[in-house]
């Protein structure tokens, strides 16, 4: 099996982009977690602390309008100037220090939110143009697990910052790495042509525009859809966990976090793996068999022998990524750079947005059913999907070629 990884590290502007993904990604997920514990203990208020979640997650729904920003202007001095802004926006919550301030923070928090909407739609049109076609899904893979392995190790340090040195100090860190992110965009080097004129077209138009390339293109439409169904069958089935951890395993919940670190290396070793194993086979078949083991580590979870829990952990890890980094990848190689920021967009909020809302679907169902049905449930539903997948794909045998076609680059 061929390995890019060193490639992409070795890559000027990958590993540009990485260093600035992984700062940017540690201060978001610490502040993530002390923004809830600052609320906490602030207000006393449970309720008020979970809101901050809400607020970060709710301009998802609004991707596809703020993905336009991103195909009206180039992508390398927007992501920038973003980020710099957002290190000025989180200076604000510094003057929290008050229950009475608290909702200074929800508006810093909402801020925020629209920026990593905007900010996730241009880089992935900025991956387009700087880094090469031929390590596009390495770098996918190597990105998503620099990602996720800050959001294993970020929140512990997050709190630990917030315990010694109160919320603001966690804001003031937050501000930095987006300064650093900043400067990480900036030195990148792609030449990327002028933004398309749009003289006389509206907002609304543009939109639409975006959302029905995603429905109508036929490599986009399944591998959208397919890692948006993956992320929802994992959030209802994440609501389970304790449950089981109870009734199941009859473990402490602290016993969670040995769950998450097992989740956490299969989704290492997947990122890794994942540049290599879409060289091999098509795209759709990769998505396919990272969903067939993520839904078969969520039936494992249903039984009742710690071995084969700890088992589906891992196959989580494992499979759960696949569908991401194929969806990610298909749109940087089959979508014109006109239009990259809309697509990007509209994929991240059919991927993304749904999650939420199946959190809140999955919490009323552990509270009046067996957390088994859930999790078999779920797991039927991966099996259902992939399989769906994979035969769609060997019926088009026209869609199965053009997904090993790459789309022409952009000027670099």
């Amino acid at each position: 099996m061929g390995w890019n990884t060193l490639r992409v590290v070795r890559d000027r502007n990958a590993g540009l982009y990485l260093g600035g993904v992984v700062v940017s990604g540690f201060g978001d997920s610490a502040m993530s977690l002390a923004a809830g514990i600052w609320v906490k203990t602030l207000t006393g208020s449970s309720s008020l602390a979970a809101l901050v979640s809400f607020c970060i997650w709710l301009p998802t729904f609004a991707g596809p309008a703020i993905g336009i920003v991103a195909d009206r202007v180039r992508r390398r001095p927007l992501l920038v100037a973003t980020n710099l802004a957002l290190a000025v926006v989180m200076t604000a919550a510094l003057a929290v220090r008050s229950p009475g301030r608290v909702w200074l923070l929800f508006v810093v928090l909402t801020l925020v939110g629209v920026g990593m909407v905007l900010t996730d739609a241009a880089e992935t049109a900025l991956v387009a143009a700087a880094v090469p076609d031929e390590l596009r899904g390495d770098f996918n893979g190597l990105a998503l697990t620099a990602i996720e392995s800050m959001k294993l190790v970020a929140p512990l340090g997050g709190a630990a910052l917030f315990a010694a040195f109160g919320g603001p100090t966690v804001a003031l860190l937050d501000a930095v790495t987006f300064v650093l992110a900043a400067a990480a965009f900036w030195l990148i080097r792609a030449e990327e042509g002028p933004p398309a004129a749009r003289v006389g077209r509206s907002w609304t138009a543009e939109t639409a525009e975006g959302a029905r390339y995603v429905r109508r293109h036929p490599v986009l439409r399944p591998l959208v859809l397919t890692s948006g169904t993956t992320l929802v069958l994992g959030a209802v089935s994440s609501t389970a966990t304790y449950a089981m951890l109870d009734a199941g395993l009859h473990r402490s919940p602290a016993f969670a976090g040995v769950l998450t670190s097992l989740q956490g290396l299969g989704s290492v070793v997947s990122g890794l793996a994942a540049g290599a194993l879409m060289r091999r086979m098509p795209v759709r078949a990769f998505a396919a068999a990272g969903l067939t083991l993520f839904a078969l580590g969520v039936l494992a979870r249903a039984t009742p022998w710690l071995p084969v829990v700890l088992g589906g952990g891992l196959l989580i890890g494992l499979g759960l990524p696949c569908p991401l980094i194929a969806a990610l990848t298909a749109v940087q190689r089959h979508t014109p750079a006109k239009l990259l920021g809309r697509v990007a967009a509209t994929a991240g909020t059919l991927m993304y947005a749904p999650t939420g809302l199946a959190l809140l679907v999955g919490t009323g169902l552990v509270a009046r059913l067996d957390y088994r049905v859930q999790l078999v449930a779920a797991g039927l539903c991966g099996l259902a999907a992939a399989s769906a997948l994979t035969l769609t794909g060997r019926d088009a045998r026209t869609t199965a070629a053009a997904d090993e076609r790459p789309a022409p680059e952009i000027h670099r």
